[in-house]
């Protein structure tokens, strides 16, 4: 690996389940582990407004999907358990998992609540086999945290954060530039990072099915169906291509949300200004 870079993607298996039910067994040895159960944190179930915010592994066979209603998820899975969310918790279990990917790698990168980039090139001499690394940070997370993670490698952030949305939970994959043909071309266009459900069913109708075809496709006739900005990225992207670098300060957030279920349908703006502004 001298003379390339070298950046692990770790990822949370199912973060906020996960940290909820290694609390729960905390506080509990008793407690069901929810991660081996049909289950989901959420909002009230009571109510409408409630919306799936993580799932388990189990919950997800019977088609459960991350914001979906609680309601859709209850016709699904009638016996499916929910528990409400726990912010406080969620962070302090972050801090913990960052804390540790500390010690190993020069950069680390706050991605998300649970997720993070290491950039641990030039440390060959100090970590000789990447593979057996991450499995060492990846059997430390689950033996001292309680908790499970995927790590992606590669020599790009884009191609690690791929590779660890592989096969789950508690895996270890590579993706490097000759892997790809093999490993990711393969896959469904939509599996690739930020092309969303849109730009899927407009490459679809291109006869565009998979990250290899579109890898395949010249970008001229890529820009005259999404511009040149978004067919560049395309491009690129499905090439397995991404000089971006990790970096090591919490990037300011560009935006926040927030959002519900109403009981009814608004069907004119003046119904739903109100509802705008108490959000």
């Amino acid at each position: 690996m001298e003379g390339k870079r070298l950046v692990f993607h770790v990822d949370v298996n199912s973060a906020f389940l996960s940290w909820s039910s290694v609390e729960r067994l905390k506080n509990d040895s008793d407690a069901q582990d929810l991660r081996l159960i049909p289950s989901a944190v959420g909002g009230d179930p009571k109510k409408r407004t409630g919306v799936v915010l993580a799932k388990s592994v189990p919950a997800k066979k019977f088609g459960i999907r991350t914001g979906e209603p609680l309601a859709y998820a209850f016709r699904k899975c009638p016996h499916l358990t929910v528990i409400p969310p726990d912010f406080r918790l969620y962070s302090r279990a972050s801090a913990s998992m960052m804390e540790l990917l500390a010690e190993y790698a020069p950069v680390v990168e706050k991605f998300s609540i649970d997720e993070a980039f290491l950039d641990m090139t030039g440390t060959g001499k100090l970590y000789p086999d990447p593979l057996a690394l991450a499995h060492e940070i990846r059997n430390r997370i689950r033996d001292e945290l309680g908790f499970t993670v995927n790590i992606g490698i590669s020599e790009n952030k884009l191609l690690a954060k791929m590779a660890s949305d592989f096969q789950k939970p508690d895996k270890v994959h590579t993706l490097f530039p000759d892997e790809i043909p093999k490993k990711m071309w393969n896959l469904p266009v939509g599996e690739l990072l930020y092309v969303g459900h849109h730009s899927v069913e407009k490459l679809n109708r291109m006869e565009i099915r998979t990250i290899g075809e579109l890898a395949h496709t010249p970008e001229s006739v890529l820009k005259n169906a999404f511009g040149m900005k978004q067919a560049h990225q395309m491009h690129l992207y499905a090439n397995g291509i991404d000089d971006s670098p990790v970096g090591d300060e919490e990037v300011a957030n560009k935006g926040y949300g927030n959002s519900i279920t109403l009981p009814y349908d608004l069907v004119r703006a003046q119904e739903a200004y109100p509802v705008l502004l108490a959000l």
